[in-house]
C-alpha cells in the first residue's frame, strides 16, 4: 500500500480511485517505477522503444 495516488489520464486529475470520478476514466498510477542498476529487462526496453520512434542505433 505504498503508493495509493493516482491520476487520470484524460482529466490529468489525482485521486486514490481506481476510476476517475470526474471524468469516469479507468486512472493510472502516478509514480515512475523503481529504477534498478541491474534492470534484467532495460535492454529490451529501451530496444523496443528505439524500434518504435525510427531510431538506428549506429
Amino acid at each position: 500500500m505504498r503508493f495509493r495516488i493516482r491520476k487520470c489520464p484524460e482529466c490529468g486529475r489525482y485521486t486514490l480511485r481506481n476510476t476517475c470520478p470526474v471524468c469516469g476514466a479507468e486512472t493510472k498510477v502516478a509514480h515512475p517505477p523503481r529504477f534498478s542498476p541491474e534492470d534484467p529487462y532495460g535492454v529490451y526496453r529501451r530496444k523496443l522503444k528505439r524500434e518504435l520512434l525510427g531510431i538506428g542505433r549506429k
